[in-house]
């Protein structure tokens, strides 16, 4: 079975991102769309990533099309989010969430979710320090709603 340290991504500007870096880390996996209602999370998943960093928090945002609330390009998505939202944490090109063609971090995090279907953007992902699933939020759940989970995680 695989581990999340066996997947990669492709940041925005073409680096690859290989997840086998964050071992020993706190991830924050989230799927993310900037025209979502929910795109103000980006602040409060911003926020998070600035006060627990240097303890060993990493936030990976991964844009989807998928439900209609994205911007055109990936390059107008990661303005967005860093003008908008002050992003500093990594953001991959787009992938699909859902489907045949659905991108396989996705496919892992829904199977060791037991939760099936991301049902619409900012589904957010708690991966412990071993590269295990913590927990799966809800769209609804804010990013500081999250804190006592991630500074769980952190001290683990």
């Amino acid at each position: 079975m695989a581990s999340l340290y066996d997947f990669k991504e492709t940041e925005m500007s073409g680096q690859e991102i290989d997840f086998d870096q964050y071992r020993g880390k706190v991830l924050i996996v989230v799927n993310t769309a900037s025209k979502c209602g929910f795109a103000p999370q980006l602040e409060g998943l911003e926020d998070l990533y600035k006060k627990y960093h240097d303890e060993g928090l990493e936030v990976i945002g991964i844009p989807s099309n998928q439900f209609k609330q994205e911007l055109e390009t990936d390059e107008e998505t990661s303005d967005y989010c860093q003008v908008h939202y002050g992003v500093t944490f990594p953001m991959t090109k787009r992938v699909r969430v859902n489907g045949d063609d659905e991108d396989p971090l996705f496919t892992h995090l829904k199977e060791e979710s037991h939760n099936g279907r991301i049902k619409w953007n900012f589904t957010k992902f708690l991966v412990d320090r071993n590269g295990k699933l913590v927990k799966r939020y809800a769209p609804i759940t804010k990013p500081e709603k999250m804190e006592s989970d991630i500074v769980a995680a952190l001290k683990a």
